[in-house]
């Protein structure tokens, strides 16, 4: 059984990680597990990006990912599953990985973009980079499994 399993939710996709955190529920209450949410923002602290944005812009950034990662919790999570919340930046998959090692995850839930498959090829997916170089298991939900809005 589980024990730490972390859940990436993209905040940018409404109605899509919803379902991997019921899964994630599910699979807490069987074990008593915790839950940790991860959202990942882009790399705005480098330098050729951060000279683009106002100084207190990643503060902000920061800060309203977190109220909107907080609010995503108390909807999706019932109070009886202990969970935790996390905001992090960089590149998403090994960010999502670093993550994973560091809170001592034992599983990575987490839904599939769909994507053509040229994009596949052109740019990759984030769950199949999770996939490839994640240590753990990683349990991944297909888009035609997802019912979105």
């Amino acid at each position: 059984m589980y024990k730490q399993i972390l859940v990436p939710v993209d905040l940018n996709e409404q109605g899509f990680a919803d379902k991997a955190v019921e899964l994630a529920v599910w699979h807490a209450k069987q074990s008593n597990a915790t839950i940790h949410l991860l959202n990942v923002l882009p790399g705005i602290h480098m330098s050729m990006v951060s000279s683009y944005f106002p100084k207190d812009a990643a503060r902000k950034m920061r800060q309203d990912a977190q109220a909107q990662l907080k609010a995503f919790a108390e909807k999706y999570i019932p109070d009886e599953v202990l969970h935790h919340q996390y905001i992090s930046e960089g590149k998403t998959w090994s960010t999502i990985i670093d993550n994973a090692t560091r809170v001592g995850a034992d599983l990575i839930i987490m839904p599939s973009h769909k994507r053509s498959k040229l994009d596949k090829v052109m740019l990759g997916s984030v769950a199949s980079k999770v996939v490839e170089n994640s240590p753990i298991n990683v349990l991944v939900l297909k888009p035609q499994g997802l019912v979105t809005e």
